[in-house]
């Protein structure tokens, strides 16, 4: 499975910010995907999860409520709805599949980076 992450950029606090992930392979709906993020100094965080139908998903306590994880296998993409975004949610957002652990997974994506300015 190989993934392809993109839609990050600045944006104010309190604004909105939607993450786009396309996948290729042909197992991709087999597998859980995540979301994961990492700001500079700080180690990679678990952001959200989704099951491999979307049944189930995971969030972290930072950012539930506030942000939404959906996928298409139908179009092999995961999004990342954000809403509400705060300046300690910059960092850089990886796209991630075949989850191990809420910060192991098999697969990896590049990372896109979201800035939120106060």
């Amino acid at each position: 499975v190989q993934l392809q992450a993109s839609g990050g950029g600045v944006v104010q606090a309190g604004g909105s910010l939607t993450l786009s992930c396309a996948a290729s392979g042909r197992t991709f709906s087999s597998y859980s995907v995540g979301w994961l993020r990492q700001a500079p100094g700080k180690d990679r965080e678990f952001v959200a999860s989704s099951s491999w139908n979307g049944g189930a998903t995971d969030y972290s306590d930072s950012v539930a409520g506030r942000f939404t994880i959906s996928r298409d296998n139908a179009k092999k993409m995961v999004y990342l709805q954000m809403n509400s975004l705060k300046p300690e949610d910059t960092a850089i957002y990886y796209c991630v599949a075949q989850r191990i652990t809420r910060t192991n997974w098999g697969y990896w994506g590049q990372g896109t980076q979201v800035t939120v300015s106060s």
